[in-house]
């Protein structure tokens, strides 16, 4: 770790670390669990994706106006808590015998809802505690850590699904314990930056700052189209992988894994692309470079499906890693500190409210084909579609390098706080 980012980074660095390797589990045992346990269908497994997104356009407009009233360290530790009871609660179902999909859909909304208010503090945890020159550096590094969970997450989730079945989700749960032990351990920030305003007012400012600054206003078209799309290809990939390729759950877990090298490589080298080409450009770029490469696992079952999946999701990580490491600061630095929570809330809100729809989209599309096209051909067709939707996201981002290369004499959301 690079001390010169602070303790304070360092803690809240290493528990994140922890708890995403802990959400990979989470993510990979989870359908494999519908699909080999509960034998669901690809809609149960989209419906169920669905509730993963659901408390974004449910709860994601409040959440910023309320994080901002309170303590944003302690919120993100009852949140934590909140998920570890949540994730621990789906092994203690299935040794009750009463596992079943409406029980998964709830206690992943628990978890989603939770995520949302945890989410809000987690982009204002990082100027709180990071000088602004290393902003970017800090980005670099928590993208670098969601990379390596990427990496290593699949992989012990299959070797600990394959030793110890539901129980591997009790690793997660203990993640998010580790998380809100760093967080505990931290000397306090984020405290309460907003005394006044009703809820309604701070709610309609954080979509207004949004949509006001034509950076933002940018940023949000484009990832309102990519998570329009995107999810659709995500949700249905294990149903293609286990489904319609005959992949194993350890041969799936080691092709995510080893693709997932691909998303770390992306966190190192994103730094030096802004540096070089500006973070306006690299994003639209990497946009449009995201979805198409994720159309290489359509070369499957011609080639070994394991390797297909493995390079395409590899190269998929990389610009994954790059729109990621871009956007946040690109965001914070149209913004003031006064409203960065709402502004991420109503971001969050709009940009990721589209994808409880599309996930669900997903699963009832391949349900529709399975039987004209058969699971193979339904599951290929739909992933194409909502690829090649999401890579319309690239034609907004176009236009936001030239906006960041224009003089701006201060923050859009510093002239929004002079407007009746």
């Amino acid at each position: 770790m690079n001390t010169r980012l602070g303790r304070g980074f360092n803690l809240f660095w290493g528990g994140q670390t922890v708890s995403l390797v802990g959400d990979k589990v989470t993510v990979f045992v989870v359908p494999t669990l519908m699909i080999f346990v509960l034998h669901a269908s690809a809609l149960q497994v989209g419906v169920v994706a669905m509730a993963q997104y659901l408390g974004i356009p449910l709860l994601g407009p409040v959440a910023g106006v309320l994080v901002d009233r309170w303590d944003k360290r302690w919120t993100m530790i009852g949140c934590d808590l909140v998920r570890l009871a949540a994730v621990a609660a789906i092994p203690l179902a299935y040794w009750l015998d009463v596992l079943s999909t409406p029980l998964l859909f709830g206690c992943v909304a628990v978890i989603s809802g939770a995520t949302i208010f945890f989410n809000v503090g987690y982009l204002v945890a990082v100027p709180a505690v990071v000088p602004e020159d290393g902003m970017v550096r800090a980005y670099s590094r928590l993208e670098g850590s969601g990379s390596v969970a990427e990496v290593a997450g699949p992989s012990i989730a299959a070797a600990l699904y394959s030793a110890l079945g539901v129980a591997a989700l009790l690793v997660d749960a203990a993640s998010y314990l580790v998380s809100a032990v760093c967080f505990r351990s931290m000397r306090p920030w984020g405290e309460r930056t907003v005394e006044e305003g009703s809820v309604r007012e701070r709610l309609t400012r954080g979509f207004r700052l949004n949509w006001a600054d034509p950076v933002l206003r940018r940023v949000v078209l484009a990832a309102v189209t990519l998570n329009s799309g995107g999810p659709v290809f995500v949700t249905v990939l294990p149903v293609l992988a286990y489904r319609g390729l005959d992949v194993s759950v350890g041969e799936f877990g080691a092709a995510m894994s080893v693709a997932a090298l691909g998303a770390l490589a992306g966190a190192l080298v994103a730094p030096r692309l802004s540096t070089r080409f500006g973070l306006g450009r690299t994003m639209a770029w990497s946009l449009l470079l995201h979805c198409l490469v994720g159309l290489g696992v359509l070369a499957a079952p011609a080639l070994p499906a394991g390797p297909v999946i493995a390079v395409s999701m590899g190269c998929y990580g990389f610009f994954m890693s790059c729109i990621n490491v871009c956007s946040a600061p690109t965001r914070q630095s149209r913004m003031s500190a006064l409203n960065q929570g709402v502004m991420h809330a109503a971001f969050r809100t709009v940009t990721w409210g589209v994808i409880p729809l599309a996930a669900l989209v997903g699963g009832l599309a391949v349900t529709l084909l399975t039987g004209p096209l058969g699971i193979l051909d339904a599951a290929r067709t739909v992933m194409a579609g909502g690829t090649l939707l999401a890579a319309c996201s690239f034609l907004p981002a176009l236009g936001i390098q030239p906006l960041l290369d224009a003089a701006v004499p201060e923050p859009a959301a510093e002239l929004a706080e002079s407007t009746p």
